[in-house]
């Protein structure tokens, strides 16, 4: 077992290094102008996201000659956006510089990193055996849920919070990217 998940956080690792570039070349582009979002338009871009990934693969056709493996790191980076506003909240200006918004990208990549490892172990790499349209049905469910939660104020009686919703929704994309990325290889 140990090989496989030694094998699973490479992956993990990898994936997490191609989405931290594309967002350091938007940071270097736009500047953390993210910062500006509120709660509820973040959810929506996330969830612009999922829907894209869902129709292309109900379709089997893009329009817009992008296809799943964009949309996936979109939802990482958007995920990991998501846990910095419940952190700092929203602001009316840009209020951090790109290399603050870096390190709290890296902390929070890293953390996304710990939870996966420990669930991978306690699921066993289920994951694997799953297809990646269901990955995306867990992402709009999760979305769906974030929705919910938003609505209810932080008055939810039972559920999981917001935030790990978020990491869920980092760690599918994240499983989504590994076996696009193994069939795109092999």
């Amino acid at each position: 077992m140990a090989t496989t998940d030694n094998h699973t956080e490479a992956q993990f690792k990898a994936a997490m290094t191609e989405c931290r570039s594309l967002f350091e070349k938007k940071i270097h582009d736009y500047g953390p102008s993210w910062r500006i979002l509120r709660p509820s338009s973040l959810t929506d871009q996330l969830f612009i996201k999922a829907k894209r990934i869902r129709s292309i693969e109900v379709k089997k056709e893009a329009l817009v000659d992008e296809g799943i493996l964009p949309e996936f790191i979109a939802l990482v980076n958007y995920g990991l956006v998501g846990l910095i506003q419940l952190e700092k909240g929203f602001a009316d200006v840009i209020d951090i510089t790109p290399s603050e918004a870096m390190a709290l990208y890296d902390r929070y990549a890293d953390e996304a990193l710990a939870l996966m490892l420990k669930k991978n172990h306690d699921y066993d790499e289920a994951w694997r055996s799953m297809r990646v349209s269901s990955y995306t049905d867990f992402i709009l469910t999760k979305l769906q849920r974030v929705k919910e939660l938003e609505e209810l104020n932080g008055e939810a009686w039972v559920s999981e919070g917001i935030d790990a919703n978020y990491m869920d929704i980092i760690n599918y994309a994240v499983f989504g990217i590994i076996r696009l990325s193994e069939s795109r290889d092999s």
